[in-house]
């Protein structure tokens, strides 16, 4: 059985926004991603800033539940690791339309279309069990 988590992650769209957010009070980029792909909370430190973090320690972080893929074979249900300024990292989720993620200003949890406007850093799939 194929579990779809791009569909999972767009049944998130329009919750609200909560930084450190990770259930029905909102909900942050990695708790979108916990959301989607049932990481249990205890799996998912609570205690970061992925502003500060350096880039090899989120990278290892999302090597625990996923697998690196070239950004050539990205595809729905996919974790995207964005850069959208320095030092700040950021995750979505890859649809067949776009991406899901969640949109600090907005204060919700977003579909947006096409591809992300910020650099790509990686792309990584969910490990098979």
């Amino acid at each position: 059985m194929t579990i779809d988590y791009a569909a999972r992650a767009q049944a998130l769209v329009g919750a609200r926004f909560r930084p450190q957010g990770r259930g029905a009070e909102g909900f942050d980029c990695i708790g979108v991603v916990a959301a989607a792909f049932s990481i249990p909370a205890g799996q998912v430190r609570a205690d970061y800033s992925l502003r500060a973090q350096d880039l090899s320690k989120v990278k290892a972080g999302l090597l625990h539940q996923f697998r690196r893929v070239g950004a050539d074979a990205m595809q729905p249900g996919d974790v995207l690791l964005l850069q959208p300024g320095s030092r700040q990292f950021h995750l979505a989720v890859r649809t067949a339309r776009g991406f899901v993620h969640a949109h600090a200003a907005l204060r919700r949890v977003v579909e947006v279309p096409g591809l992300p406007e910020w650099p790509l850093l990686g792309v990584f799939r969910k490990r098979r069990r």
